[in-house]
């Protein structure tokens, strides 16, 4: 479909009278300039795309993901997770032995509701201690046990868990937050303190502290019906010290302190393994471009740029402005019995450069890649800032008189987007991202319709009469 909006301006001829004692009739001057614009408006373009792999991600997230589920129109996913800490520079004080090490735990920290499947279901976890350290980079098919990085006959601890508050006081209840916090064993609290004491510098960084203990594995070993994200991860030692009461009487005080943490610093990572529902695969035989994740399905979409081009070159006769160029694209929820939605957001990049965006952390430049955020009011994905990259793929079509393919096919791939919020003055704030990591969060899956895909191009075309 082509619309055109014309607007034409007039300059008005200036007349001059003279006066005097007699008519003059002489024509002093005159003129008249038509300047015409118009707004083309183009949207007869077609997307085509298709299912790729996805099945081997960079977690590069301090979130854990830990438990299994089987959903009908989904799969049957799984994670479980490896992690090194990073050590705290000072443990409790100088008056403290090893012998006032009373215990140490682990502690996971979930925002309330971060799951998908059933908060009540028990489910049960075990921690290993790693035997040796974790590579780098690391991904997500990682296996520990093919990786012979633990003893699986040694568990150090285990707990069987759920993720609601039931039967918990009000003040719980009322919290953004729940816990599950797993004993771990006195002597691997002892163990590490006495590091402390004896090699301070093990405890200078976290490759350091990792030379002497590798990390923690934990694995899901009970139960399914729930995916669980745990976004912090921390060792948490308990102590006593001594001191006296009211009554003048030597008594223990208890402490604590968090001296273990995963940091973006630290080598962590989601193991995953997902098997993908029967139907799902059906839809895809069938010709739907689906999108799963974490580890799973990506769609590859070759964007009508040629189209685009031949409009603009047609239409423009070299003298035109181009205006906007956005692509809507509808999502569609895929029914599950587990709540599986859409990802929250998509990045959209030329294919070629996916491996060397993730690698090197970039973020959008809005010229080869762009993201877009789910909306569940519109149900679709809209990318609006696509003028600068047809404006670089037009300078380049005029020098080389054509495009490889390779810079017009694109992946839509869901990611997670991190911003950051500057202040500048009492009423400015601008927000900016700051990371863009591929997705390696709770299940979610999408159908993209890129026949209904909506790829709006505007200029401005000018001539004067």
């Amino acid at each position: 479909m082509t619309i055109r909006f014309s607007a034409i301006l007039f300059a008005a001829a200036a007349a001059v009278a003279f006066p005097g004692c007699k008519d003059t009739s002489e024509e002093i001057g005159s003129s008249l300039v038509t300047d015409k614009s118009e707004i083309i408006i183009e949207d007869s373009y077609t997307v085509t795309g298709r299912v790729v792999d996805n099945t081997k991600v960079q977690s590069r997230t301090i979130t854990e993901i830990l438990g299994a589920i089987n959903a009908d129109g989904y799969g049957h996913f799984t994670s479980d997770f490896v992690t090194q800490f990073m050590p705290a520079q000072k443990i409790a004080s100088d008056e403290v032995t090893v012998d006032d090490i009373d215990s140490l735990n682990l502690v996971l920290t979930m925002p309330t509701g971060s799951f998908v499947g059933d908060s009540v279901a028990p489910m049960g976890l075990e921690v290993y201690r790693l035997t040796k350290a974790l590579p780098y980079p690391i991904y997500s098919d990682f296996d520990p046990v093919a990786e012979e990085c633990f003893d699986p006959s040694k568990p150090i601890a285990s707990k069987i868990y759920a993720v609601n508050a039931l039967g918990q006081t009000d003040s719980v209840k009322a919290l953004s937050y729940r816990q599950v916090s797993v004993k771990l064993p006195l002597s691997l609290g002892r163990e590490l303190f006495t590091l402390y004491r004896e090699n301070p510098a093990a405890y200078a960084t976290p490759t350091a502290f990792a030379e002497h203990f590798p990390g923690i594995y934990v694995r899901n070993s009970y139960g399914s019906g729930r995916v669980t994200r745990f976004e912090s991860v921390v060792m948490r030692m308990h102590y006593h010290t001594m001191g006296t009461d009211e009554d003048g009487k030597e008594v223990k005080v208890p402490q604590a302190g968090t001296y273990y943490a995963v940091t973006p610093v630290v080598v962590t990572n989601n193991n995953i393994n997902y098997t993908m529902a029967e139907s799902l695969r059906q839809r895809i035989d069938d010709g739907e471009a689906v999108v799963v994740a974490p580890a799973g399905r990506d769609v590859e979409i070759t964007f009508p740029l040629l189209e685009v081009i031949k409009s603009y070159r047609d239409r423009s006769d070299g003298m035109a402005v181009i205006n906007t160029l956005s692509m809507v694209i509808p999502a569609e929820t895929i029914e599950n019995d587990y709540g599986i939605e859409p990802p929250s957001q998509l990045l959209m990049l030329l294919t070629k450069n996916k491996d060397k965006f993730f690698a090197n952390n970039e973020i959008t430049d809005d010229v080869t890649s762009f993201v877009a955020a789910y909306s569940s009011t519109d149900k679709s994905y809209t990318f609006s800032g696509l003028r600068p990259y047809l404006l670089r793929m037009l300078d380049d079509y005029e020098k080389n008189g054509s495009v490889d393919a390779e810079d017009y096919t694109f992946t839509l791939t869901p990611v997670t987007v991190s911003t950051e919020t500057n202040s500048s003055g009492y009423y400015s704030t601008t927000t900016y991202i700051s990371a863009i990591t591929p997705y390696v969060l709770t299940p979610v899956m999408t159908s993209l319709d890129l026949a209904k895909t909506k790829l709006t191009f505007t200029f401005t075309k000018q001539s004067v009469n």
